[in-house]
């Protein structure tokens, strides 16, 4: 039988690539060996054949006329986009040759890869790459730029990714989506909470910007940026006040809860609302609301652990559903991410023991820094997946350091970003469409494979095809770094550690491309937890061996005060981080890049809605429209998506964005900076 890609007409399985929770399962369209439309799968029980913008639109995307198709050499100035064309055996050649003199002069770790999520796919962002750079020796990456503040917090009260399956909050009676723009960025978390609604669920928005989901609640909560921990404690002071929680289970379940009593009470409700912007009546009926209704659910957003604070937020937000004992109810609990569920063999895979030595590792949020003050330098970086010089904070630090001439730079990348302007060699890279590749969800609970569906895009390479092309130019000679995709596949899969994984082959998920995980108990209350009491910690000690406070404990941004407004760069609608900012049909669909800001902000410095603005600090600049209004609280402003620079006009927003580390795991603090604005 053909392989989907050989096939030039009919419908094929695929499976959504983008770093968003829900990996919608679809259904590929082709007509004479090109897609012409991506659709849902209407089979599949959780996306049932909904899905979003950034997808429907994906032809658009994957013919774009500016798509590379060959590799390129820089001829002009780093950052003036100026390449001729080569052959990949002198693209291999070169890349092999300068690495050769760079680690004979200055050793491998002079040599940093640079990559994320920009494709979830196993073999694409954690496979071939990490055993190639681990059997070279070259510095490591750690990334960090997305959700680890949150996830070390949510561990140490919860012992791990785990939360409630998203299908059981249709049976939600209350729904909460705590600083989670969902209509946006998890579609499918909404389509079960209008489920719920209809059987008389009410949703509550809690977030710094009356966006998409906020217009879509049944009562919008407005916090000051950096404050939710605080807003959450006061939450918990009218629980135990008001005699709300359920002593039954904080007494089976969990450990501190007197404690814990104890110490909120400093975190009443007039203190709260002086802190947070949210008026202490409105605490008060949140709280009752929360501890009157069962079951109840909170979706945990990305947003409010991008602050120094971040990793303190979500340790005390995933407190809350443990005070009411919400965990023992179907469709009660929290979701921050279930992919502990997903699990699968990342030592196989990743192979950490070919790195014999020890080595540097760099953070991902601080590459302007590692780039421009290293003692000992960098002299060549290879990027894929990525995007930094629009994603990471700081960002003319960072343009700053691509810009030296002694620094080699790669990049793997379908397109000629902002970064890949910057590079001496540039790789055309293939999508998911063209690549066999295993995802996994870190919402819901199932994994999935996909076929390469069409054939690569011109002269498009895979990541595992790039990587092994150069471990074979400089000689490597580790048997892990030619393994097929079908065996580090294989070496995924076989994890006995993970017992949701059993009854998963590679050869069942030829066949079904989506597989529901096996989940026959549940790591979370009444069972045994991962933590070091097997309970839920609201006072922990491992927290307080690390230097945090034990109990969740309300500490501001550390942001200086010079500029007077908070600014936020949260997700749009229609890009994905960076991804599509470049693709006319996404960027039209969103219009123009906006910020947000209060009536009375605006007022005050002579602004009128649409008029061109200036938003500065010490950092850099970015030009956007102002978009006035009542959507954010004064003193706030908000700008949405991480547009592609336009010619002549500065509009990146993360050239604002400071490059400090969040409270836990080296986290991006993106959403603690302060700017002034004025009208152009």
């Amino acid at each position: 039988m053909q392989s989907y890609h050989e096939q030039l007409d009919g419908v094929f399985p695929s499976v959504c690539s983008l770093d968003c929770p829900d990996m919608c399962s679809l259904h590929v369209h082709k007509e004479g060996g090109r897609i012409t439309k991506v659709a849902g799968n209407p089979n599949h029980p959780v996306t049932q054949g909904a899905i979003c913008n950034k997808v429907r639109h994906m032809t658009a995307r994957l013919y774009d006329p500016n798509r590379l198709t060959q590799p390129l050499k820089r001829v002009g100035a780093k950052g003036d986009g100026s390449f001729v064309p080569i052959t990949w055996e002198q693209a291999i050649t070169e890349i092999a040759g300068r690495w050769q003199e760079l680690i004979a002069e200055h050793g491998a770790e002079s040599i940093l890869p640079y990559s994320f999520y920009g494709n979830m796919g196993l073999l694409s962002a954690e496979g071939v790459d990490r055993r190639f750079f681990h059997a070279l020796g070259t510095s490591q990456l750690d990334r960090t730029i997305c959700s680890v503040a949150g996830t070390v917090g949510y561990t140490y009260t919860m012992g791990g990714a785990y939360g409630i399956n998203p299908e059981d909050t249709a049976q939600s009676k209350l729904i909460i989506m705590w600083g989670c723009n969902a209509v946006s960025t998890n579609m499918h978390q909404v389509l079960f909470a209008e489920k719920a609604r209809k059987n008389g669920a009410k949703i509550v928005v809690i977030d710094v910007h009356k966006n998409q989901t906020g217009r879509w609640a049944d009562w919008f909560i407005p916090v000051l940026p950096g404050t939710d921990t605080a807003l959450a404690l006061g939450i918990m002071h009218v629980l135990f006040a008001e005699q709300l929680v359920d002593e039954a289970f904080l007494r089976d379940y969990t450990v501190g809860y007197d404690e814990l009593q104890e110490h909120v009470k400093a975190y009443d409700p007039a203190t709260v609302a002086a802190i947070t912007g949210v008026p202490a009546d409105d605490i008060v009926k949140l709280a009752r609301l929360y501890g009157e209704t069962t079951p109840s659910f909170i979706r945990i957003g990305n947003g409010p652990q991008h602050h120094d604070n971040g990793g303190m937020f979500v340790r005390t937000i995933a407190c809350l559903p443990a005070l009411t004992g919400q965990w023992q109810y179907t469709g009660g609990g929290a979701i921050k991410s279930n992919s502990a569920y997903n699990a699968l063999n990342a030592r196989a895979v990743e192979r950490r023991d070919l790195l014999r030595k020890k080595v540097r590792t760099i953070n991902m949020n601080q590459l302007g820094e590692a780039l421009t003050e290293l003692d000992t330098p960098i002299h060549s970086m290879f990027v894929y997946n990525s995007n930094p010089v629009v994603v990471a904070p700081d960002n003319n630090r960072v343009k700053q350091g691509l810009a030296r001439e002694d620094l080699f730079t790669v990049v793997h990348d379908l397109f000629l970003t902002e970064t890949a302007r910057y590079a001496d060699i540039v790789l055309p890279a293939t999508s998911s469409y063209e690549n066999l590749d295993l995802y996994t969800s870190y919402w819901q609970h199932a994994i999935a494979l996909q076929q390469s569906v069409i054939p690569p895009y011109g002269e498009s390479k895979s990541n595992a095809d790039v990587f092994r092309l150069l471990a074979k130019a400089l000689g490597l000679t580790e048997p892990a770094l030619y393994e097929s995709d079908e065996e580090i596949i294989r070496q995924a899969l076989d994890y006995p550690a993970n017992p949701y994984l059993a009854g998963i082959t590679y050869e069942r998920l030829l066949e079904e491309t989506v597989v529901s995980l096996t989940i026959t108990d549940r790591p979370l209350p009444p069972g045994r937890l991962r933590t070091p009491s097997g309970k839920i910690e609201l006072r922990s000690k491992r927290m307080e061996r690390d230097g945090y406070p034990a109990l969740p404990t309300y500490v501001p941004i550390a942001e200086p005060d010079t500029y007077p407004l908070l600014f936020i760069p949260a997700p749009n609608h229609n890009f994905l981080n960076s991804t599509f900012s470049n693709n006319e049909k996404h960027a039209i669909l969103e219009k123009t890049p906006r910020l947000y800001m209060n009536e009375a902000d605006a007022a005050e410095r002579g602004i009128a809605n649409g008029d061109k603005v200036r938003v500065y600090n010490d950092r850099g600049d970015c030009v956007l429209t102002a978009a006035v209004g009542d959507t954010v609280l004064s003193g706030v402003t908000v700008t949405q998506g991480l547009w592609a620079e336009a010619e002549g006009e500065a509009r990146l927003a993360n050239a604002l964005t400071p490059d400090r580390l969040a409270d836990m795991g080296g986290g991006a603090v993106f959403f603690s900076t302060r700017v002034e604005v004025e009208r152009i």
